[in-house]
Order: C-alpha cells, then structure tokens, then sequence
C-alpha cells in the first residue's frame, strides 16, 4: 500500500467530510495515542465530549493545509473549523467502536511507522555528504585496470591474512620489480574476464562499481597502483589508467547483424556483406525505418526503429560506447562497427549532459539506499545515539555466551535451550530521563535463535560476534525508534494525523462508502424520492448512416423514400462490392453526444446530407424523446456520490448530536487578522 503524500494528508482526511465517492485507495494512518505536551492552563479551542483541543493544534494543520504563506480572514477559518469539527467527530466515534484496538489496525500502523521513522535513523550529514559527493563523481569518467583476489567477506582471519599477503606480494612485483600491470593481471587475477581483457575494466562513473572500489579509483592518481581494496568480492590492486570529464547520456537508435566469435567464417562473411549492404542503403537515401525493417536481426529495438534506451559511461560494449560517443549531432550515423554481438549501423538521436544535482537529486537517493554505502549513514547514526544513551558493554559477558556456541550454529541449528542459563547483562542504555533500559544474554540468545543459517566455512566464534554485531545495531535503532514521539514533535504529529486518518478512513467507510454500495433498498429509495434531479433533456432515437461516396447516398435515400426494400437489403446491394461502402449506428442522442446529430434539424425522418471527413452522413430520426427521469442503472454513479452525500450529512448530525461540541469563541477570534 502507497503511503500519502504528507502535505496532503490531512486535506485528504478534511475532504471525507465532502462525502466524496470512494475512488481512492485506502489510506495510511495508524499509531497508540501519544500523552498531550500541552502546556498547562493554556486555553482550549475546543471541546468535543469533554476533549479538549488547543488552539495550537488546529492552527498547526490549518496553516499546514491552508493559508501557510497568507494572511487569514474569518470566513476562511470558520469554514476549516466545521470541517475539522466533523473529522474529530468521525475519530472520536472510531474510538467509542474500537477500532483502534483492531490487530489488523496495529500491524498496519507498525509497518507505516518504520517508513516514517526511516529519515530519523539515518546520520543526515553522512547522508548528505555521501549524496553529493556520488553526484560529484557522476561528473567524471574513470578508466581503471584491477587484479582481483577473491576472498568472502566472512572468511577466516586466517584466510583473509593469506589473501591479503598475496595480492601484497603482486603489488610489489608489480611496483618494485616492474612486472607489466596487464601481465600480471592475466597471470594472477581472479576476475574470469582478466584472461581476455587483462583487468582493463574500460570507462566506469559513479554508482556503478561497488563503494570501496570506487573511492580507490576516483580518488588514485593516475599511473599508480593502489594499495589493497577490500570490497565484497575479494583484495584487489586498482590501477588508474586515465579521467576525463564525463560525456553525459546518448540516446541512439542501431542496425544490428549478429554475429559471435563462435560464429564460422562464412558467417562473419555473410553477416559483414549484410551490414554494408544496409549502410550502402542509407548512403543512397533509403529511409533508416525502411533499413532498419529490412536488415536489423535485434527484433526487439526493430520494432521501435532500432531505438534503444539511454545510456551512459560503462553501459555498453566499448567499440559501441565509442562510436556512439564520436557522433557530432543528432541524425548522425556512423560506418558499420563490430563487437562481440555483431555488426552495427549506430544513429545518434539526442544527447544529454549530466543533470543538474537538484534534478538527478532523487534518483540518487534511491540509488544511495540500495548500496553499499548507505550503510555509512545507518554505522555513523548508531555510533551516535551509542554516545547519546551511554551505551556501556560487559564484554566478559558477551564473550562469555559467544564462546559457549557450538557447531550447531554453523549448521543454522543451534538450539534456544542451550543458552537456559545466560541471562546477565550484555549492554545498557539510559535516555535522557534517566531510564536505563538493560539488554541480557537471554535478550541475544533470541536474535541468535531467529537469524542463524548455515554457514559453510566458518567457526561459531565468528558468526557470534558476526550476529552480535548485528544485534546491537539493531537493538540501538529500535530504542531510538521508541523514543522519536518524545523527541520530535513533527514526528509526533505526524503519526497522530495517520492513526486519525486511517480510523476515519475505516469508519467512513463502513459508514458511508460501502454502505452505499451494498444497500440497494435504501439507494432505491433515495432515487425514487429524487428522481426529479436526474432528467434527461429532450432526446433522440436516430440512426448514423456514412456513405463512402455521394452517389452512395443518394441511391440510399432514393430507395428508402421508394420503401419497397428495406434498410439492411439497401445496405446489402451497396456494400455488394465493398463491405466498407456504408455503415450504421443506432442510438439514443442527447444533445453534445454527437456532432453530426446535434447539427441536423430534430425532425422525424432522413436529414439533409452532411459531409463529414470526406464522407457522406445521413441522419434518420425516428423517434423525438421529451425529458424524462433516468432509469436508476442509467445514472448509477451520481445516484450512489449523492446517495453517500446523504449518509454523510446524516451520519455527521448523528455525531454532533451525540458529542456536544463547544467552541472557545474569544481564542477562536485570535487566528484571524
């Protein structure tokens, strides 16, 4: 389910109070009441069966929905107050019904708050920084060579130490003895592609290589070998071979003959004679979609004029990057250039630089999130709310229970009952309040329980420490979570307007909504009392006739008048040679549904021809239909947003009825100029 945009959120809520037809999806909005921090003795706005709310609390969303940046008058005031009246109301009576006590209500509003808590986990600095500095590298192009070591992240301290002596001993043949780097690669490299491209990963730019690779690559200087790089693949060397300012994005269109390196020699003849025989075709003049239909074997791209997606550094096969790249305008093509799929004809469409940091902004948030380095932002929040909440570790603790996990753990059956004895104190936090708040071995004992796997390779050591790490973030993220109603009061309102919002959204519509459309006999009855609002005006039976020719017409009109045939024997003799000749369409016409009925005279009878888009029309009215009222089913939709109209004022008088409302009239005064 998509969550609200928040801006809108309460005009949202406000506008149930129109009694709008249900078209929407449901809404998100669900939390626990959170205890009032109004001040004391302040003077309330209002009060709704002995609930009061302050002037503050209205002012807030109606400045919020409203008139944020105008001055205000009390005709606009009043207006909102009656709206935000009748929301109250359904809210309150939501609660009178339990709604809010619902498990369907609670999971619901659990799952909306991890999203709206989400920004508050994160190190906003670390995030932004991260975010332009991904922004800044998009900037430029870096071309790079690597040999590869492969070693899992999870490796033994051992095996790691044997890895990384490795590539050390490579880097130092390479940089002290003047082994060539591309040499070496073929020779050493772990990477299956360095045997053909001797490590040469070509032009990448930012976000496409994994972070710490990244960084030692925009960050080297060019000709120099890097220390190791530790990414999840494994150590590598990286070697910058060159930077250039970044070409931007190419929007083209190809010609493709396919052909591999599998491909027999007599293939590669016959598909290279077809790929000039194409670029021999455009040269003469042939148009490039009758080209591109002829010889493209890339069905897929054939169908759209060979067009292909846009494209940047990094994204395609060099040769064809490059010669994309090298076209100097739009509607430019290039000579034939083969790669390993085959032989292509590339026409540069359009081209673009980069985006401005405000347009590409978004994008690369959702990039940031799904990479590697966000978790620099989640590590350096943690780091901080350590600090905030005194975070104090018993290590002899910690080791203690990790020590006693056996090899069951590697095999992800590691059993809760062995650890029926721990229950001392791992770590504490105490909040600004002075609560401390105290985490146990039992505490861990459960996260173990529910988050082992089987890990081939390993000792229980490490994946203890592994999962315990994991624990602790998790655990310090979560009591921040707790505690974001006391700390931030944005954070706070919000989550009341999407508990309020989604109990009205429920109430309204068992209320009003479905209501109205499973209760036939009371939607019945309301028509039948109100037919008189659904009227047809004066209408029309007619039938469309459209002639190909004049004489086609003619020689219809002739034999109608004659009436010794009739209609579809005429229309037989006149479709006789071609089906097409004429057609026809019957129907009931009010005036604006068809132009050609609304410009003949509303006369029982044939019309005078009327040419049309090359064609002769001719109308037959056969019928003139005074105003009458709509059938129900023939105005089902209005009916039933009138029939909800209905429950909905009916429903709020009940309200109102049923909770007295006062309103504070010298505080209501103040919110107006």
């Amino acid at each position: 389910m998509n969550k609200l945009l928040l801006s809108s959120l309460l005009i949202f809520i406000f506008a149930f109070s129109q009694a709008q037809t249900k078209t929407n999806p449901k809404q998100p909005v669900k939390m626990p009441p959170v205890p009032s921090t109004e001040p004391p003795m302040v003077p309330a706005l209002l009060n709704i069966s002995g609930e009061t709310i302050s002037k503050e609390e209205f002012e807030r969303v109606f400045r919020k929905n409203n008139y944020k940046d105008s001055a205000t008058d009390e005709k606009a005031v009043r207006e909102y107050l009656e709206l935000y009246i009748n929301y109250k109301l359904k809210v309150k009576e939501a609660e009178a019904e339990k709604l809010d006590t619902s498990e369907a209500f609670i999971s619901e509003l659990a799952g909306y708050r991890k999203q709206l808590a989400q920004p508050y986990l994160t190190d906003k600095e670390v995030s932004d920084s991260l975010l332009r500095e991904a922004y800044e590298r998009l900037k430029k192009d870096v071309h790079a060579s690597h040999i590869l070591l492969q070693v899992k992240p999870e490796a033994l301290p051992k095996d790691t130490l044997l890895a990384f002596n490795r590539i050390m001993k490579v880097r130092e043949m390479i940089v002290k003895g003047g082994v060539d780097f591309a040499k070496m690669a073929r020779d050493s490299s772990e990477d299956p592609s360095a045997k053909e491209n001797s490590g040469d990963l070509g032009y990448f730019t930012g976000m496409q290589m994994v972070y710490p690779f990244e960084s030692a690559a925009y960050r080297g200087k060019i000709g120099q070998v890097s220390m190791p790089v530790r990414t999840r693949f494994g150590f590598h060397l990286i070697k910058k071979l060159d930077e250039r300012d970044a070409q931007g994005e190419m929007h083209v269109a190809h010609i493709m003959i396919k052909v591999t390196k599998e491909s027999s020699d007599s293939a590669n003849t016959a598909a290279k004679k077809k790929i000039e025989e194409a670029y021999a075709k455009l040269k003469s003049g042939t148009p490039w979609d009758s080209v591109v239909a002829v010889y493209s074997e890339d069905k897929g791209s054939a169908k759209r004029s060979g067009e292909l997606s846009w494209f940047g550094t990094g994204r395609m096969v060099p040769e064809f990057e490059k010669t994309a790249f090298s076209l100097s305008k739009d509607g430019d093509y290039a000579a034939p250039v083969k790669t390993a799929y085959g032989w292509h004809i590339i026409k540069r469409l359009e081209k673009r630089t980069v985006p401005s940091f405000d347009d590409k902004k978004a994008e690369l948030k959702q990039a940031i999130t799904r990479d590697s380095r966000n978790d620099m932002s989640r590590l350096s929040m943690i780091n901080k709310l350590k600090k905030e909440y005194k975070f104090a570790e018993n290590v002899k603790n910690k080791n203690s229970f990790i020590n006693s996990l056996d090899t069951n753990l590697l095999n992800g059956e590691w059993d809760l009952n062995a650890a029926e004895k721990f229950n001392l104190p791992l770590f504490m936090m105490t909040d600004s309040f002075g609560k401390t708040t105290t985490f146990t071995q039992q505490d861990f004992a459960k996260y173990v329980s529910t988050h082992q796997s089987k890990r081939d390779g390993l000792s229980p050591k490490i994946v203890g420490n592994q999962l315990y790490d994991s624990w602790i973030g998790e655990e310090v993220l979560a009591y921040e979570e707790s505690r974001l109603d006391v700390k931030y009061a944005d954070f706070r309102n919000l989550m009341k307007e999407y508990r309020d919002g989604i109990l009205l959204f429920d109430l309204t519509d068992k209320k009003v909504w479905s209501k109205a459309v499973k209760d036939t006999v009371g939607i019945k009855e309301y028509y039948e009392q109100n037919k008189t609002k659904y009227m047809w005006g004066e209408r029309v039976d007619a039938t469309i006739y459209t002639f190909n020719t004049a004489d086609q017409a003619a020689s219809f009109r002739k034999q109608i008048n004659k009436g010794k045939k009739s209609v579809t024997d005429i229309m037989n003799d006149i479709n006789k040679d071609d089906a097409t000749n004429v057609s026809m369409r019957n129907g009931r016409f009010s005036k604006g549904d068809n132009e050609i009925v609304d410009g003949v005279s509303w006369t029982k009878g044939l019309s005078s021809d009327v040419v049309r888009d090359g064609k002769n029309v001719i109308v037959d009215i056969k019928e003139i239909i005074a105003p009458q009222p709509k059938q129900l089913d023939e105005a089902k939709g209005l009916i039933t947003a009138d029939y909800q109209n209905y429950l909905e004022k009916t429903w709020i008088a009940e309200l109102r009825a049923k909770y007295p409302v006062k309103v504070n009239e010298p505080v209501l005064r103040t919110l107006w100029k």
